[in-house]
């Protein structure tokens, strides 16, 4: 298919998490990808593990699209600029249709309207049949600046049942596309296994089993048709950062990155590469940081589960410690303010030693689930972003910034913002991709 003016575009959205729009969204993104076509997949909200797997099954980066921790400029300027070189662009919802931070703010409804995209609504069906149709009628009908225009079921097993909701789907007017049986084959696992080569064969055998299937019982052709509109147009470039073009050498940026550092967004790493020579390192089996680095970056990931691996691997946590100590500039998030601090100790009690170059100890002994958006106001600059995690800090002497940290809705939250020499650190895992500023300020030191 050319890159016409016209295109398939679409957000597969649901009404509640645990839908199976993820499973549905990788075997799609495949089907697709095997008939030839260019398909760009674009996650909504904070989640950096569903992008990863999008990108598997595409062959194509996929890229986040949230209004909340980025403007809707921002979001605008992605979806047309990636759109613009594919056949086909789906997008992945989050969580239910019009769950956001604040009400709709930051909800798949929201990026929706934003875009102009049709929804195809990815409904478990497994106990419902007619009764689909008073909830297709209010999803389609409860906000007017959406177009619902299809539907897709999950968990059908048979002709019969796929009939009932045949007919709910004509007396809404929603066109009903297809579904997908149940099958233990199509169990995608569990994501806290994080990207080890287990889950990721796995993973790429649920991905093929479902793209083998997905033909026979939804109309591909169909969908694409009824979700075909004008592409995007391109918007111009943003002015390039003052702060940027006042520095014009380019410092060489250290990116951890392996099965233990994962957790990054496409977008924070296209700005680092404009910023900056970014070189990507390996904690897990490298023995020193790169050459020459100006600036370390350690995102999230799960250290926890390699714990003893990155503890037995002495010359990499003495190389970190050393530039640390020596006032390397760093920004360490999550997992990788766990790996900086002093010891980590993991579910079962055990104690590792790790980098030791932040005042800390970090546990899993008690995992508390700790997420939501987080705005940062630090140093005369506002940025956003997700704090997720189990960890907690379990004995620590770091020192807080001066920043104000507060939720989606503006309440004072507990996380902070901590540095020790030039290495700043924190549980919020913060989206930069459309804040160059922030990321000259944390390269320039002057964070």
């Amino acid at each position: 298919m050319p890159h016409h003016a016209t295109k398939p575009q679409f957000l597969l959205a649901a009404p509640s998490s645990g839908s199976g729009k993820t499973t549905l969204t990788l075997g799609l993104l495949r089907a697709l990808a095997r008939r030839g076509l260019a398909v760009q997949p674009f996650k909504c909200g904070p989640d950096y593990l569903d992008t990863h797997h999008h990108s598997q099954a595409a062959g194509r980066p996929s890229l986040n699209l949230d209004v909340f921790m980025a403007s809707p400029a921002h979001a605008q300027a992605t979806y047309a600029h990636y759109t613009h070189a594919a056949d086909v662009a789906v997008v992945e919802g989050v969580m239910g249709l019009f769950d956001g931070a604040d009400r709709m703010r930051g909800s798949s409804a929201a990026v929706a309207e934003l875009l102009n995209l049709p929804i195809v609504l990815v409904i478990n069906a497994k106990a419902m049949a007619y009764s689909v149709a008073p909830l297709l009628f209010g999803f389609k009908n409860f906000y007017p600046g959406i177009k619902l225009v299809g539907a897709i079921f999950n968990f059908v097993n048979t002709a019969s049942h796929y009939q009932f909701l045949q007919e709910a789907c004509a007396d809404v007017g929603v066109e009903a596309l297809g579904y997908l049986p149940s099958r233990p084959e199509f169990a995608i696992p569990s994501r806290h296994l994080g990207l080890s080569i287990a889950a990721e064969v796995q993973q790429e055998a649920v991905v093929e089993a479902l793209a083998d299937l997905l033909p026979q019982t939804v109309d591909l052709d169909r969908l694409l048709a009824l979700t075909s509109q004008p592409a995007p147009a391109l918007l111009p470039a943003p002015v390039e950062s003052a702060l940027l073009t006042a520095h014009p050498a380019r410092p060489r940026i250290a990116v951890a990155r392996d099965a233990a550092f994962t957790f990054t967004y496409f977008q924070n790493l296209q700005v680092l590469a404009e910023v900056g020579e970014v070189t990507y390192f390996s904690p897990l089996t490298d023995v020193a940081l790169p050459p020459g680095t100006d600036f370390l970056y350690l995102p999230g990931g799960y250290p926890e589960l390699f714990a003893e691996t990155l503890s037995q691997n002495t010359p990499m946590r003495a190389s970190l410690a050393a530039y640390c100590a020596a006032g390397g500039a760093a920004y360490a998030e999550c997992g990788g303010l766990m790996y900086l601090g002093r010891h980590l100790v993991d579910a079962q009690g055990q104690t590792f030693p790790m980098v030791g170059a932040l005042p800390c100890d970090t546990s899993m002994e008690a995992a508390k689930l700790t997420l939501g958006y987080r705005t940062v106001a630090c140093n005369n600059l506002t940025i956003k972003g997700h704090e997720f995690h189990y960890s907690q800090l379990a004995d620590h002497g770091l020192t807080p910034e001066p920043a104000r940290i507060t939720s989606a809705k503006g309440a004072a939250v507990s996380v902070q913002l901590y540095r020790q020499g030039n290495v700043l650190a924190s549980y919020v895992h913060l989206y930069w991709g459309d804040n160059k500023d922030f990321v000259a300020q944390l390269v320039s030191r002057k964070a």
